[in-house]
């Protein structure tokens, strides 16, 4: 069994050149849209949201623009934080802020409303459970982490903080706005808090693609690489 994730610390650049191109995209590109399907699942579960979902079902619900434009916009906004961060983006976090809200207004048009409450909760389970897959996926194939989990390494790196207080921090704001702005918040939320971690935990080992020793420095102090997300932190991976 593999426990060891060998996710490296690359530069952009490195990421493109690390070996393994071809599948580490079409790895990154169908754990994006399983990633967004995922979403779209647990929304029509009707039984609650992830927290950054909520934030963006709650703001979609004032404005005239779909779930997944919304995640779209605010992937975009996020990602402008980075710059303050001084964090550089990879193919990876580009593809992540268009295909993930893409994926879910897809998954939205196809999939209908269940009626009764043990189909809901299938749904919402099955959702949770290919959001880890997804989340495995794309994180994975090491081109970069999602605007939101870059958000959390970055703010982490520049204050001192422990990744697990700025992202708990992190998620409880979004959570809470979205909550006073109608975001569906119920069973979904706290099964998506205790089981995603596992998850990911649990199906990243196991689709990590391995990159050339030559090209998976150690992050040194100084250097300026992007530090690597320790999977225990990754509880929310809408990334």
């Amino acid at each position: 069994m593999r426990r060891h994730v060998p996710l490296a610390n690359l530069t952009p650049r490195q990421q493109l050149r690390a070996g393994h191109l071809p599948r580490r995209v079409v790895q990154l590109l169908v754990g994006l849209v399983l990633y967004g399907v995922s979403m779209a699942m647990m929304i029509r579960s009707t039984l609650g949201l992830d927290p950054w979902d909520v934030f963006h079902a709650g703001i979609a619900s004032h404005v005239p623009l779909s779930f997944g434009q919304v995640t779209i916009i605010v992937g975009a906004l996020v990602l402008l934080l980075w710059v303050p961060l001084r964090q550089w983006p990879g193919l990876g976090t580009v593809a992540n802020v268009v295909v993930i809200g893409l994926a879910a207004d897809a998954g939205l048009a196809l999939i209908a409303p269940p009626e009764s409450m043990w189909a809901r909760v299938l749904l919402l389970g099955s959702g949770i459970v290919l959001n880890g897959v997804a989340g495995g996926l794309y994180i994975g194939s090491q081109l970069g982490p999602g605007p939101r989990d870059g958000l959390m390494t970055g703010f982490a790196r520049r204050t001192g903080l422990s990744i697990r207080l700025v992202r708990t921090t992190i998620e409880v704001v979004v959570l809470a706005v979205g909550w006073l702005l109608g975001g569906p918040v119920g069973l979904g939320t706290v099964l998506y808090a205790v089981s995603i971690g596992p998850l990911v935990q649990f199906f990243l080992p196991r689709l990590t693609v391995e990159l050339r020793r030559e090209q998976a420095p150690v992050a040194v102090p100084g250097e300026g690489v992007a530090p690597v997300t320790p999977t225990s932190a990754l509880g929310s991976t809408t990334s």
